[in-house]
């Protein structure tokens, strides 16, 4: 969709583009009706109802249409600021944090919703978040961006398992680096050793991306760590080692294996993964270059 450009120019307010703010942006002198209406003026009345009480609905506000913004709760007038932009069924869509505000439940339940209803409906959303778990949710591609330049853009799954630099493996997810050195075509590591993917010189000093669930551990006196820290999670807890170098790895476990502060523990990288190296900056494994762009895209980005 070309809205301008050297042989056209389609006005801001008609280009079918509409947002979602952090802030909801909502008129306190309108009721929701009318807030979910105000892009609607050129429509029948009977089209106007039915696309308000269809927005109302899948944001869970029906009943509602008579109160004022002060009347709502925080998350309340959030969902009506999603309501109105999905009412006029726009061919894209800004969300702005739309989720900040709402409650654990309610932000899953909804956001289920409107990626399902965008997809249906073929609306193309940029999805601004510093949710990762939401961020990696609703995206067909994901970016990481940081200093006002894109660092990554590929699938949720290519930019988590396969980030092309150190920032965005720090980024997304959990992510620690030990050193490593190339020797005889191997990776040597305080872990282990594995495979070197990629073109390497003897006695190059890499970083290995190790994240909790790529090792195990156990207690063991004689072991290489020490746990310094943990962190209960629910059905797993965090441990965070102490290596002899000074580096430290997160490692997660399930809840059952509860292990004492101080302990010396022994490790060992899962046969599962395989740790990605850098040079430097750059990843030395192929993320692609090429993502179909699907219907829905949201855009997850780091500011």
């Amino acid at each position: 969709m070309s809205v301008a450009g050297k042989s056209i120019w389609v006005p801001p307010e008609k280009r079918k583009v509409d947002i979602v703010f952090q802030d909801y942006a909502l008129f306190p002198h309108m009721t929701v009706y009318e807030n979910v209406a105000f892009g609607l003026r050129n429509l029948g009345k009977n089209e106007v109802r039915r696309r308000i009480r269809e927005s109302l609905e899948l944001v869970g506000l029906s009943g509602m249409e008579e109160r004022y913004p002060h009347e709502l709760s925080s998350g309340q007038q959030q969902r009506v600021a999603i309501a109105r932009s999905l009412a006029s069924e726009p061919e894209v869509i800004l969300l702005d944090e739309p989720f900040s505000n709402l409650d654990v439940d309610l932000r899953k339940k909804i956001r289920t919703d409107i990626r399902k209803m965008l997809s249906e409906a073929g609306i193309t959303a940029i999805f601004v978040t510093h949710d990762q778990e939401g961020g990696l949710f609703m995206a067909d591609r994901t970016g990481v961006m940081r200093e006002g330049r894109l660092k990554q853009v590929g699938t949720p799954e290519a930019v988590f398992h396969m980030p092309a630099t150190t920032f965005v493996a720090q980024f997304v997810g959990i992510a620690d680096f030990i050193e490593g050195r190339v020797e005889n075509g191997v990776i040597v590591t305080i872990l282990g050793e594995f495979g070197a993917e990629g073109s390497f010189s003897e006695g190059d000093i890499v970083k290995v991306l190790i994240r909790p669930d790529f090792i195990d551990i156990e207690e063991n006196k004689d072991g290489e760590g020490v746990i310094v820290e943990r962190v209960f999670q629910g059905v797993h807890h965090l441990y965070t080692i102490l290596l002899p170098s000074g580096e430290t790895v997160r490692c997660l476990q399930h809840h059952d294996i509860l292990l004492p502060l101080k302990a010396r523990v022994r490790m060992k990288l899962r046969h599962s993964h395989r740790p990605l190296c850098f040079l430097d900056e750059p990843n030395i494994r192929s993320t692609g270059k090429n993502f179909r762009l699907n219907l829905i895209n949201f855009l997850y980005f780091y500011l």
